[in-house]
């Protein structure tokens, strides 16, 4: 049989990618070496927002006497990773159903492309051979593992983990170093800072929240410090071993005891051993090169999600999947990158879309800046007590267009939808300023800032 598709991959990029392809009439088959739904469904996006969510609420106990709500709160970690599990279960028993409905095919496998074929491509999976007319490279990105003395011999006993490991942890550590202060770190952090454990986060930059606004990054961190997790910026880790995880600070070596480490410095493409070199296909510092079609340097090869290393975000593979299959089916679309959304689920949340202010300076753009409070909102006083999140727009200032629009506040991940709608389709300040928000919601907090231009 000669499939119209083969998949590398069942992640977001991929089960996406076999439903369309399969609704479409394609003969599609996706080969996952895992489980369906890849990291983002299995170790990653619904697991970590399980946990999170769990954590708010017993923040919001443990504080209710602001709101008149006193209780007794207590986490119970074991109960979370249970219910987190079942979440995970149901879901990826739905991606598995969705892509079956579709028609597509699901082999269990490690996939490698092994040469072309007279009508395209051959892979080999488990031992069996099959002959696909297209490609779809979409095989997601693993955890970086760094070369720093102690980590990986850590990594093997169990001391020094990823967030995979960390998902499945039975029980709370006392200390926690978390090794990166990025998106992942940060909300691990804040996870297990709420079940009980003393965080520790040593980034090697002297922000945290890698290439979110610097304000809203200080605004975040003053947030969970006031929570008690401490952060050690501009810091070099030099090793880890006994317990403990040096760096460099200042000059000194100092260091922070952790019974447990977390990895989290960042994702790096899966594309070693899965044949590319068999056909060519191009790659950049290890990621595949991909045009704004998703198709690679050879005919009928594409490449969605983190492999391409353009935006390793869901959201961002599920679009990339949706043009690339468009494109197959002779259906013209374009992948745009200046307008995907970004959120780190911390409490308070962390959302943007768009440039930042510092993006905008450096590219040198004439922009008018605008940030104003949270509290502008009624609904945010109303259920944030003490909150002090903000709101910043930038405008450009010639065309008058909304470019960017950066926010820390609970309910930031459910509204950076609607700005970054308003981004994509480049609307001017006249017409956003015509739009009608709803009332009482957070949301209006974007249409406060945009008439404060």
């Amino acid at each position: 049989m000669i499939y119209d598709l083969i998949i590398l991959g069942g992640g977001p990029a991929g089960y996406l990618a076999a439903e369309r392809a399969g609704h479409a009439g394609l003969k599609t088959l996706v080969i996952e070496k895992e489980h369906m739904g890849g990291v983002c469904l299995n170790e990653g996006c619904i697991p970590t927002k399980t946990l999170l969510y769990s954590a708010k609420i017993a923040d919001s106990a443990a504080h209710g006497e602001k709101y008149g709500v006193k209780a007794e709160v207590s986490l119970d970690h074991a109960a979370v990773i249970k219910r987190k599990d079942k979440v995970v279960k149901n879901l990826t028993g739905g991606v598995r159903a969705a892509v079956k409905a579709a028609g597509a095919e699901m082999v269990s496998g490690f996939g490698t492309i092994t040469g072309r074929t007279a009508e395209g491509y051959r892979v080999e999976a488990e031992g069996s051979t099959y002959e696909g007319k297209r490609l779809l490279i979409a095989t997601g990105s693993s955890a970086i593992i760094p070369p720093i003395p102690g980590v990986i011999e850590g990594y093997k006993s169990g001391f020094v983990m990823t967030s995979t490991e960390a998902l499945a942890l039975t029980e709370v550590p006392k200390t926690l170093v978390v090794i990166g202060g990025g998106v992942i770190g940060l909300e691990m952090a804040g996870y297990f800072n709420s079940a009980g454990a003393k965080v520790t986060v040593v980034e090697m930059l002297d922000k945290i929240g890698g290439m979110i606004d610097d304000e809203i990054g200080k605004n975040l961190q003053k947030n969970m410090e006031k929570k008690g997790i401490t952060f050690k910026l501009g810091c070099q880790v030099t090793r880890v071993e006994n317990g403990s995880v040096f760096f460099e600070e200042n000059g000194k070596e100092e260091s922070a005891a952790g019974e447990k480490v977390l990895l989290s410095i960042g994702r790096r493409p899966n594309t070693a051993n899965i044949g590319l070199e068999s056909v060519g296909v191009a790659t950049e510092r290890g990621a595949v090169l991909t045009d704004e079609y998703m198709k690679t340097n050879l005919p009928e090869v594409y490449a969605a999600g983190d492999v391409n290393g353009k935006s390793m975000l869901a959201h961002t593979a599920y679009r990339e999947a949706e043009v690339a299959v468009k494109n197959m089916l002779g259906k013209r679309d374009r992948m745009r990158y200046t307008a995907v959304p970004s959120v780190i689920y911390t409490n308070p949340e962390v959302a943007g879309v768009g440039v930042t202010e510092a993006a905008a300076k450096e590219k040198g753009l004439d922009v008018i800046v605008k940030s104003i409070p949270m509290n502008y909102s009624g609904r945010y006083m109303a259920e944030n007590e003490g909150g002090d999140g903000f709101i910043k727009i930038i405008v450009d200032n010639e065309w008058q267009k909304l470019i960017g629009v950066h926010m820390v506040a609970n309910y930031a991940s459910e509204i950076i939808y609607g700005a970054g709608m308003m981004v994509e389709k480049e609307l001017t300040i006249d017409e956003i300023k015509s739009l009608i928000f709803p009332h009482p919601t957070v949301s209006e907090i974007i249409r406060e800032a945009i008439f404060q231009i």
